[in-house]
């Protein structure tokens, strides 16, 4: 498949799938390969079994995963995506001389784990993992357990789902970093209007609308949508500024970063990054900020 030039430069997956290296580690995804109208060897991206399968490989083939099982109703991380962020925290981390060992908080962790289990495998990095969603962390756990990833990853829940950090962060915490791929969405309609606009970017429109990615209520919509949970991840970042060096999020609408460098300045953050992020067609950038 395509080179992606966009994505960073340690990214395993700048120059596109080998599929056949990908069905050789996970024969279970020969079933959604076929071969397009330009004789290329591709999946079915609006197919959510497809995407999710796609996904499976290639963390059986570059990142030393041998189990990654959850409800297809919960959301599928693209792969390059996630591991683009990781990257790039890395090479943020990198300029500001962190010491090791690096431990990273990842807000709303989700079934998948995916940051930590990408996090662990590419940089060896440490991770708590925090959900407001019981099942979500009892499948991210499995996953753990089931990787050996007990000493490096530790899931914590959050029962306030109001809350970002206060309830999650102990005392004697201290964090290189939080991660964090915030809910976009204001609510159920908003998300499926999204996917509408995908599907028919994928020639794919009509009938009832399906995620490719899927997705359950906790882990796409929040009240506010993403404005109001991402102030919401500022205001709190200023209560626990002595325990994390770099606070970050992805910011899907850029419309929202003028507001939000303007928050951070009043809580008193002495250094703000915007970090582009482009994967295909799609634009996204990481917001970075510090009070040291």
């Amino acid at each position: 498949m395509k080179t992606n030039s966009n994505f960073h430069n340690k990214n395993k997956h700048k120059s596109g799938y080998n599929l056949d290296a990908l069905r050789a580690v996970f024969p279970e995804l020969e079933a959604y390969v076929f071969e397009n109208k330009y004789g290329t060897q591709t999946i079915d991206f609006a197919n959510p079994k497809a995407v999710k399968a796609l996904n499976k490989a290639l963390l059986f083939q570059h990142y030393n995963i041998k189990y990654w099982e959850f409800p297809d109703t919960n959301l599928c991380p693209p792969i390059p995506g996630r591991a683009d962020y990781i990257h790039h925290i890395a090479s943020l981390l990198a300029k500001s001389d962190t010491k090791e060992p690096i431990k990273v908080l990842d807000i709303g962790t989700g079934a998948s784990c995916i940051y930590p289990i990408l996090g662990h495998a590419e940089y060896g990095w440490h991770f708590v993992g925090t959900d407001i969603d019981k099942k979500s962390l009892e499948y991210a756990q499995k996953i753990v357990d089931k990787n050996d990833l007990g000493e490096a990853i530790e899931l914590r829940k959050q029962d306030a789902a109001s809350l970002i950090f206060k309830g999650v962060i102990n005392e004697n915490d201290q964090f290189s970093a939080s991660i964090c791929n915030p809910p976009f969405f204001k609510s159920e309609e908003e998300a499926l209007e999204a996917t509408e606009r995908k599907l028919k970017g994928l020639n794919k429109a009509g009938g009832k609308p399906v995620r490719n990615f899927s997705g359950t209520q906790n882990e796409l919509w929040y009240k506010g949508g993403e404005k109001a949970f991402l102030h919401n991840y500022l205001y709190e970042s200023s209560l626990f500024k002595d325990q994390c060096k770099w606070f970050t999020t992805l910011v899907s609408k850029k419309d929202l970063v003028k507001g939000m460098r303007v928050s951070l300045k009043k809580l008193g953050a002495t250094d703000v990054k915007i970090i582009p992020m482009g994967q295909g067609n799609k634009v996204s950038r990481i917001l970075a900020w510090t009070f040291e």
